[in-house]
């Protein structure tokens, strides 16, 4: 018999009554997560990227709770002593008594507690249960169930209705996780979500529509370089054109300047995250690369932690074989070097059949030696545990991408997270992305995805699919989101062959841009990076969040009609590009182009700031006020904004 779920936003009694307006001194906002300082997945980036501008606008009465994990203590963490008196007396109780109890003050605040995701929602559920004067919000990032079905290659968006989501649950042995995962949707004053195509699943698996729809934002100001960032793009480009040196030495017979990086990088959900099509329409890519003679070579790095024991030594042997033969040319420039600077000091102009003796040639004979590989590079930077059932290298076995001389486009699988101190690739994963040319993330399971965000906000054009929340929210903000290097895949209308298809055609044409309009689109590209700033989309999670402590509860659903609406960017005056006239860090325009094909970037931008309206941002506890009129604040309904066309 199956047990009744009582607890929800009806059978619990709501707070006492609070006034409509009241002073944000007397409120404290709780935000709970198991990634607060402990980094696992997105929502590790969530809460620290928004972390300053939640301070900034609750001042000292916003606090984090999450794991202790003293590794993560030692090293993310600044122990202080709190100034709240009261929080210092519900501290020290805690400490002393096993963390059973907390101390209240005389005159208590009002407490609004924000939960994320199901291992944060049993605080959520106790909360109503016992009747605490807590307002609660519940933040699903993806839902359990919904994970788990997408992993098991169910085709989950055209039967979300049709699921028995008590059986599916049980079956994949989470019923458990999955209750608490529903009660806290269920028990919370107010339940949100990331994005629209989440909103669909949890209302479907978790019986509830979301009552609002709070997208993830990026610290766009870390990220910030102005127009230093072609410049970064070209600096990394470098660094990563020396791994490949080491990488395909002995088999380096492509021109690096012709060769483009792509990269997949996130959790290691083989299906969910579309490494699968990825795969599928690189081996498509190399075939058309192949018969159109194409002199442009590929290299797709997979970033995705596996099972490894060690580094490949291959691999390593590959970088001390770049160093050496690095060493070997600075050795004889500097013999070559000081032979020309004494024939010049002598007023001779030198002979140069005596400026290498036979030392010289000796040791660059023996250096070009070393360079002699029997074995094709490796695919993988490392010894894989459980190489025969790895689903990446068991695709590639299968589509025959074994980086061959023949073949233009080359596989590199790093199994796991880049860092600046690794021996074989040492660059922290942002200065890698800066580096690349395309972040390919053809997601079939994505309920936002910062993979792509920080590519766009870094200038990084990137593929991306309308089952994604990121997707779904650059086609809603962008006329023509492609015109910007945001490359939406259709894989909800579309089967899996269609959809690689697709996918094969927008690396196909990515191909074949040229330098300079790669350098455009990444311009433009970057210009996107306002629309991802919390600065902008931190507006609505203020605006729920003060709606939560402003009305009596249960909360009336209606009262927070203030959705993310936002500004549309136009598409640019001149697409495809056809640059004629160079600004910033543009190569100038050939003499065999024609006048009529200008791209002024300055006027551009000028097009895009008449036409698109400015984020808003949120007021600090003690800044200034608003810079720009908030939603509503002239009349415009439910906040929404005016958009010129």
């Amino acid at each position: 018999m199956p047990l009744a779920r009582s607890l929800s936003i009806t059978s619990l009694s709501g707070l006492e009554e609070w006034d409509e307006e009241f002073d944000l001194e007397d409120a404290v906002l709780f935000e709970i997560a198991w990634e607060v300082a402990n980094k696992v997945g997105g929502i590790y980036t969530v809460i620290q990227t928004k972390a300053r501008l939640t301070a900034e606008e609750w001042g000292e009465n916003y606090f984090l709770v999450g794991p202790y994990v003293e590794s993560n203590v030692r090293t993310q963490v600044e122990l202080i002593e709190p100034t709240n008196p009261a929080l210092k007396r519900a501290i020290d109780k805690m400490n002393s008594s096993g963390c059973k109890y907390a101390a209240q003050c005389e005159e208590p605040p009002h407490i609004l507690a924000h939960f994320h995701e199901w291992l944060a929602g049993l605080g959520l559920a106790l909360c109503r249960q016992r009747q605490l004067p807590v307002a609660t919000i519940f933040t699903t990032h993806a839902t359990l169930l919904g994970r788990y079905l997408c992993a098991g290659s169910v085709d989950f968006y055209n039967n979300l209705a049709d699921f028995n989501v008590d059986k599916e649950a049980g079956d994949r042995q989470i019923y458990h996780r999955y209750c608490l995962e529903r009660t806290a949707a269920r028990c919370a004053h107010v339940f949100t979500t990331v994005s629209q195509i989440t909103a669909v699943e949890a209302e479907h698996l978790l019986k509830r529509k979301p009552d609002i729809i709070t997208p993830n934002g990026l610290n766009v100001k870390k990220f910030s370089a102005m127009h230093e960032f072609q410049n970064l793009h070209a600096q990394s480009k470098n660094r990563i054109q020396e791994f490949i040196r080491g990488h395909f030495y002995g088999h380096l017979d492509f021109n690096l300047d012709k060769c483009l990086f792509l990269f997949i990088a996130g959790r290691y959900e083989f299906s969910n995250k579309g490494a699968d099509i990825f795969l599928e329409a690189l081996a498509r890519l190399n075939y058309l690369l192949r018969v159109n003679h194409s002199d442009v070579t590929v290299v797709a790095f997979f970033i995705m932690p596996a099972r490894t024991n060690n580094f490949n030594v291959e691999t390593l042997k590959g970088q001390a074989v770049r160093k050496q033969l690095w060493d070997t040319a600075q050795t004889v420039k500097e013999r070559f070097g000081k032979k020309l600077y004494e024939s010049l000091l002598v007023g001779q102009l030198p002979d140069v059949s005596k400026m290498l003796d036979k030392d010289d040639f000796t040791m660059m004979k023996r250096a070009i030696f070393a360079t002699q590989r029997q074995c094709q590079p490796p695919i993988c930077t490392h010894n894989m545990l459980e190489d025969s059932n790895d689903p990446i290298l068991t695709c590639i076995r299968r589509i025959g991408l074994f980086n061959s001389s023949a073949d233009r486009v080359k596989v590199i699988f790093h199994p796991e997270f880049l860092s600046s101190t690794s021996p074989l690739l040492p660059m922290d994963y942002e200065e890698f992305v800066r580096g690349c040319h395309l972040g390919v993330f053809p997601s079939y399971y994505e309920p936002w995805g910062y993979t792509p965000a920080e590519c766009t906000v870094m200038g990084i054009p990137s593929i991306s699919t309308n089952l994604s929340g990121f997707g779904c929210f650059m086609e809603e903000h962008i006329a023509d989101p492609s015109a910007y290097g945001i490359y939406i895949l259709d894989r909800r209308y579309r089967g899996v062959d269609e959809s690689c298809n697709q996918l094969t055609s927008y690396l196909f044409q990515f191909c074949q841009q040229s330098r300079r309009a790669r350098i455009i689109q990444r311009n433009r590209t970057e210009r996107l990076s306002d629309l991802l700033d919390w600065r902008y989309l931190g507006v609505c999670l203020s605006k729920h969040s003060h709606g939560v402590l402003s009305v009596s509860h249960p909360l009336n659903p209606t009262n927070l009609s203030f959705q993310a609406q936002g500004f549309r960017y136009p598409r640019p005056a001149s697409v495809p590009p056809s640059p004629s006239l160079s600004r910033h860090s543009s190569p100038r325009q050939s003499e065999a182009e024609e006048d009529d094909d200008r791209y002024d970037e300055d006027a551009e931008a000028e097009k895009d700031r008449l036409n698109i309206r400015q984020p808003l941002t949120l007021p600090s506890k003690k800044g200034p006020a608003l810079p720009y009129t908030l939603p509503g604040a002239n009349g415009e309904k439910n906040g929404a904004a005016s958009v010129k066309n």
